[in-house]
């Protein structure tokens, strides 16, 4: 958590106190939420052509007492649902009573792409390319503009809900700049079984957020326009978590366990070496070792044209799902780790039966 001292009020604030100080008035869009207060909020971005206004929906929980801002976003790609689901659960939860800090949450950045199922913006770019934007800029600059400057820089830490691509679904695993102490530790505290060190692009959300000195996570899991249960519920569990490491909620009654991720510094994908029909041998969550086939890819004749082999031992986290496949696609996303996986797929297969078999999931949550 971060250490807060009394603020001297002769004393000009810096730009990181009055982040730490919660006490202060907090103002969105024209909104000021004031502590112990939760307001639902709309930020105009731009109308459609049937001269109909789209906003950007924001919900704001604040806590009485001072403490950090956190975020939680979802669909920057607009076909990216499964944060959507999160972010709607999370805030119907009972357990999402924050006695400290800000959480602000924005279930929907890319509306217009979720309204028409499309990853991208209308002007066909990929918001998470678009940072850090400008208010004169394209279309998707202005939205990134509006998204860094209403909600990024207000916070202390940031949780980015993703998924896979179209027909692409990823093992849930949190994405970080492992290089930072303080976003290891949140990363830890989330609770995947599984974090890749991803490296900032260029243009990304999380580069501009690098820039404010805010500190975010990325959640990637399930597939594009599909709600998947199990990432779903990981996900929330995820993000209670993080604002129960940071103090924002209370600590849960349970005893269980916890289970210390395993980091891996390297990961790659395996490429169909032929076109044709797959026939998969291997999910998300196996060991493979290096060499070992991963699928076979055969003719519409029903011949085997080539095999599918692994360039590493390590963890399926990403994995293409229809059954067709162009010589060069993507197939197989594979987390490299110097240590015996054997402990990491039984880590993975624990958290499955903990979220999905358990009945008591809806109290645990």
């Amino acid at each position: 958590m971060l250490n807060l001292q009394p603020i001297n009020p002769k004393k000009k604030l810096t730009k990181h106190a009055v982040k730490a100080n919660n006490m202060t008035v907090l103002t969105i869009g024209g909104y000021r939420i004031f502590p112990g207060e939760t307001k639902k909020i709309e930020l105009p971005v731009a109308k459609l052509y049937t001269d109909t206004e789209v906003s950007l929906p924001v919900y704001i929980v604040r806590g009485k007492k001072a403490g950090p801002t956190i975020f939680v976003s979802a669909a920057i790609h607009g076909d990216e649902l499964n944060g959507i689901e999160i972010i709607r659960r999370l805030i119907a939860s009972n357990k999402l009573k924050v006695i400290a800090g800000t959480l602000i949450a924005v279930p929907m950045v890319n509306v217009y792409g979720v309204v028409n199922q499309s990853r991208y913006m209308p002007d066909r770019r990929d918001l998470n390319r678009c940072f850090p934007g400008s208010s004169k800029g394209s279309f998707a600059g202005r939205l990134a503009n509006i998204f860094l400057h209403e909600i990024v820089k207000h916070c202390d830490y940031g949780i980015d809900l993703h998924t896979g691509a179209i027909h692409r679904s990823n093992l849930p695993q949190i994405r970080a700049n492992m290089s930072d102490d303080k976003t290891t530790e949140l990363a830890i505290a989330f609770g995947t079984p599984v974090i890749i060190n991803a490296d900032i692009l260029d243009g990304s959300l999380r580069s501009s957020a690098k820039d404010n000195d805010t500190k975010v996570l990325v959640y990637e899991a399930g597939e594009a326009l599909r709600f998947d249960e199990f990432s779903i519920l990981a996900g929330i569990k995820g993000v209670l978590n993080v604002l129960r490491h940071l103090g924002m909620i209370r600590k849960s009654r349970s005893r269980k366990k916890s289970v210390l991720p395993v980091i891996a510094y390297n990961s790659g994908w395996v490429r169909a070496n032929a076109s044709g029909f797959v026939s998969h041998k291997f999910e998300l969550g196996d060991e493979v070792e290096k060499n070992q086939i991963l699928a076979e890819i055969g003719s519409p004749y029903g011949d085997v044209i080539e095999k599918v082999r692994s360039k590493h031992d390590g963890i399926i986290v990403g994995k293409q799902n229809i059954p067709l496949v162009q010589e060069g696609e993507a197939m197989y996303h594979i987390a490299y780790f110097n240590e015996d996986t054997g402990d990491i797929v039984e880590q993975i297969e624990n958290e499955q039966v903990d979220l999905i078999a358990s009945e008591e999931l809806g109290a645990e949550l």
